[in-house]
């Protein structure tokens, strides 16, 4: 699975002719909106939307997000400045995650086995 989220991830800077320095510190690029998610936002899209244009779901509070009712690939872009992170988790409330999304990165992930989403304070 990661293997298919890092193609994507190569995919996404593909189809928008942009340069993603995934490891790069926040600071170094400046705070503003990226693919209509806003900053200090972590953003779902729709279903498939690839590039990613316009986001179903905008998240700004640290903690867990439940998510109902998305299936299948999806961005989940994390455009949380300061260092912040992200998990996608298999439980619900925060449960089950797996590796952190970076700041101001992105993966294309399969959501159907994801019931929630968690913003970590840096």
């Amino acid at each position: 699975m990661r293997s298919q989220l890092l193609r994507g991830l190569a995919a996404f800077a593909t189809a928008t002719a942009a340069v993603l320095t995934l490891n790069a510190p926040a600071e170094a690029r400046p705070a503003a909106d990226w693919a209509g998610c806003p900053s200090g936002a972590v953003c779902v899209y729709p279903e498939n939307q690839n590039p990613a244009v316009r986001p179903t779901h905008v998240f700004y509070r640290y903690g867990a997000h439940n998510l109902s009712n998305q299936f299948g690939n999806h961005w989940v872009l994390n455009n949380q400045t300061g260092g912040a992170t992200a998990n996608l988790c298999t439980q619900l409330n925060g449960g089950g995650c797996g590796n952190p999304i970076a700041a101001q990165a992105g993966v294309y992930a399969n959501l159907t086995p994801i019931n929630s989403l968690r913003l970590n304070r840096p």
